[in-house]
């Protein structure tokens, strides 16, 4: 089954999926991704942990990040089935 996972330290989170890494900062409240509770077509609706917020829902659009690194979106998460957090 091909999945990517996500993860995140700092202020950076990774996006990993075929051996290739895309990383991309993210807000500065984010301490940690919970789960991936939907993923469709590189959009990603998730649960982080906030030092504010505490738990809060979060989206990602992986499509837009790949677009503005001149991807080809299609061809990056074509055949992918799925993200999983990545525990660090």
């Amino acid at each position: 089954m091909a999945v990517a996972t996500l993860s995140s330290a700092g202020r950076y989170s990774r996006f990993s999926y075929q051996g290739r890494t895309i990383t991309f900062m993210h807000g500065k409240d984010l301490q940690k991704y919970l789960r991936v509770k939907d993923w469709k077509d590189g959009l990603l609706v998730v649960d982080c942990l906030g030092s504010v917020k505490g738990e809060y829902e979060d989206y990602i659009d992986m499509p837009d990040i790949l677009d503005k690194l001149y991807m080809n979106a299609d061809v990056f998460l074509s055949g992918m089935q799925g993200v999983k957090v990545l525990d660090v």
